[in-house]
């Protein structure tokens, strides 16, 4: 029995959202590249691949600090510091992004998902400027028609803010929407939204194993989701109900944050 037959008896969800990083996308070797010429801009030592795999998953300022900091707690970085280095980094970060690769199994879902008419979002942490040329880079842009990065609201995941907000501009409930992660922060949001949540257990969750979150099913493929496909081995946790929460939610847009607001709905409405 596949994924979606456990979580969607009988049915398929109307709405899948997808994390980027560690989900769709192994872009750490590109992450550890930026963050080593921003250490060594700053006369520091290079973090190496492995740490910045770690580190990952909350953002560009906190992988930033947590490179300043040498470890998960950045507690003690200075402010101005880090501002300084993420310049550096950004900058980095958006020179190449040639050793970025798609997980298997990810190009192969996204088009029989989009074979079935399922509707799909991304919603990540990475900053909003850097996502959608990613996406066409490696070829999967053209699946989704609502791109929320990290900067596009005030908040960002474990905030449930993004889902909502992606549910309510497709008309679609939380019980027909299912997320897809790799992280706590993903995980926390998907249950903060009443969502359902599958996780990859192949992604970064500084260290831990993902199980340890209780989504409601970890796998190692996204193709394990498609009817047929799924190894029965696979660790699955189903809890015995996801609520939605009450009423309608509403994300809170400030004025200022209208233009990413309407650049968003500008690549949905190009996208379709």
């Amino acid at each position: 029995m596949s994924g979606f037959e456990q979580l969607f008896p009988g049915s398929l969800p109307r709405l899948v959202m997808f994390d980027l990083d560690g989900t769709l996308i192994d872009s750490v070797p590109d992450l550890a590249a930026a963050v080593d010429n921003m250490l060594l801009k700053l006369g520091r030592a290079p973090a190496g691949i492995e740490s910045v795999r770690e580190w990952v998953g909350n953002g560009a300022p906190v992988l930033v600090r947590r490179a300043l900091a040498g470890g998960i707690d950045h507690s003690k970085v200075d402010n101005a510091e880090a501002e300084r280095a993420l310049e550096i980094f950004m900058q980095a970060y958006g020179e190449s992004h040639e050793l970025t690769v798609v997980y298997p199994g990810v190009r192969d879902t996204l088009k029989w998902l989009h074979k079935q008419g399922v509707e799909m979002a991304l919603i990540t942490n990475k900053p909003e400027r850097f996502v959608a040329p990613l996406l066409d880079q490696m070829k999967i842009g053209r699946y989704f028609r609502l791109i929320i990065g990290g900067d596009t609201l005030p908040q960002k995941k474990p905030d449930p803010a993004a889902l909502f907000f992606v549910m309510k501009m497709t008309n679609i409930p939380a019980s027909q929407s299912l997320f897809v992660g790799d992280s706590r922060s993903d995980v926390l949001a998907a249950k903060a939204a009443g969502v359902k949540c599958v996780a990859l257990s192949y992604g970064y969750n500084h260290g831990r194993p993902i199980a340890e979150e209780s989504p409601s099913l970890v796998i190692d493929d996204l193709r394990k989701l498609i009817p047929g496909c799924l190894d029965l081995a696979a660790e699955i946790t189903l809890p015995d109900a996801v609520q939605s929460p009450p009423g309608n939610p509403i994300v809170v847009v400030t004025r200022k944050l209208w233009m990413k607001v309407i650049k968003a709905l500008a690549r949905w409405r190009w996208r379709a």
